[in-house]
């Protein structure tokens, strides 16, 4: 069973920035697409970037220009950097794949303060 544990969030003021991190547990984890989702409060899950086996990316219109999503396929590990972060980032951020969707792990939650 895939298993997906994030890291990295935290509280931040505004303007702040911070680094979330995803190890996933696939020996075919180059293989697939991966995406990191926001949960804000009292929202539904949304997808805000991918970035494909070969490292192409796509972002959200909310997060682009602000978020640079990663991947290190000998880690089996994508990450989200987030820099010039806003109240309304604030959430619970999770990682999963894109074209296949493993077991949600526990997210990371990111609260950032006005």
């Amino acid at each position: 069973q895939v298993q997906l544990v994030e890291s990295g969030g935290g509280l931040v003021q505004a303007g702040g920035s911070l680094r979330l991190s995803c190890t996933v547990s696939k020996s075919a984890f180059s293989s697939n697409p991966m995406g990191w989702y926001r949960q804000a409060p009292g929202k539904q899950r949304e997808v805000i970037a991918t970035v494909s086996s070969v490292h192409l990316t796509n972002y959200a219109d909310s997060v682009k220009g602000r978020f640079t999503i990663s991947r290190d396929n000998t880690k089996n590990t994508v990450y989200l950097q987030m820099n010039n972060l806003k109240p309304e980032d604030t959430g619970v951020y999770y990682c999963n794949g894109i074209r296949t969707l493993w077991r949600w792990g526990q997210g990371t939650q990111v609260t950032v303060s006005s």
